[in-house]
Formats: structure tokens, sequence, C-alpha cells
């Protein structure tokens, strides 16, 4: 396959956060290529755009990783909570309550 025949699902500045994407989607069975992963350094030569981290894959998988960045993405989003266990307010990233262990409701 060449380069023309993937189509990038996901962009970001921080290699980290593509990175964790580009496992996302490895361990749901869509296989990635990563791309930029070490040209940050470049920027300011090359327009920052072009520098940016990128995953990318095969078009038939399109579909389903993009569902699945929206999926994660939305899970960071979830609100502030209360432990129902201990009354303990907890960021919405935590699923267990760091102060007496029960799950997030």
């Amino acid at each position: 396959m060449s380069e023309f025949d993937f189509v990038r699902v996901f962009a970001h500045s921080n290699p980290l956060l593509v990175s964790h994407v580009a496992n996302l989607l490895e361990s749901a069975g869509i296989p990635v290529e990563r791309r930029n992963m070490t040209l940050g350094g470049a920027s300011g030569e090359l327009p920052p755009m072009e520098c940016e981290p990128e995953v990318w894959v095969a078009p038939h998988n399109q579909a389903g990783a993009e569902a699945l960045i929206a999926e994660a993405r939305q899970d960071a989003l979830r609100p502030d909570w209360v432990c129902p266990g201990c009354g303990e307010w907890l960021e919405g990233v935590f699923d267990r309550c760091w102060n007496c262990g029960s799950d997030c409701p």
C-alpha cells in the first residue's frame, strides 16, 4: 500500500496522546501507522501543522477507528462525582474512590 491508501484519523501536538490513541486502536485490532512522531524539532523550519504526530489507518478501518476515538474522548469528559460510600469529591477521570475504594456510580 502507498501512503495514499491510508487516511488520517487523529493528530495532536502531544506525541504521548497520539501514541495512546494508536495503542487504543491497535488493541481493538485496527492496524495503524504512526507518522511525524519525531518531527517536533523541525517545527519552525517546517509549518507546525505538518510536524504534528498523526495516526493513519486503512480506509476500510476509518469508521471504526473514528468511533473508538470519539468514545475514548467522551469517556475522558466524564463529570466529577461524589463517592456514594464516603462522600469524597472525585474528578471524572477516576473510576474508583481513592479514599474508600467504592466504584463510580
